[in-house]
């Protein structure tokens, strides 16, 4: 009897201790915006086999996305950008339409706002 209530309490302890584990790691994710998620969504979709780049594209040998690849990123990016209060024509003014410019802009939002998620969940500890 006395090794079954240890068991169960041994039992229950493992199991407390690892959802919180589990609340730490959710915090981090539930803490994301939406158009930080889509933001991530398009780029893991760039590792779709649709989405791969094609033999063209690999044999230009180039760091930088094809055309066809940063489109896929593009509406993501504008997304993430216009919900820190840009207006879509300042976008436009500051990057002319460049997809680029666009993505990299978005980029350095994603890391601002994954920056102050991570504050905030120190400040919370």
């Amino acid at each position: 009897m006395k090794k079954l209530f240890l068991s169960a309490a041994f039992a229950a302890l493992t199991m407390v201790s690892c959802n919180n584990e589990g609340t730490a790691v959710n915090t981090v994710e539930t803490m994301k915006t939406p158009q930080m998620e889509n933001f991530d969504k398009a780029f893991k979709s760039l590792g779709d086999p649709q989405n791969r780049p094609t033999e063209e594209e690999r044999k230009r040998n180039t760091s930088e996305l094809s055309d066809r690849r940063k489109a896929l990123l593009v509406p993501a990016s504008k997304e993430l950008i216009l919900s820190t209060g840009v207006t879509e024509g300042e976008l436009m003014r500051k990057t002319g339409g460049d997809m680029s410019q666009i993505i990299v802009w978005a980029t350095q939002v994603y890391m601002q706002k994954s920056d102050e998620i991570r504050k905030n969940i120190k400040s919370d500890k």
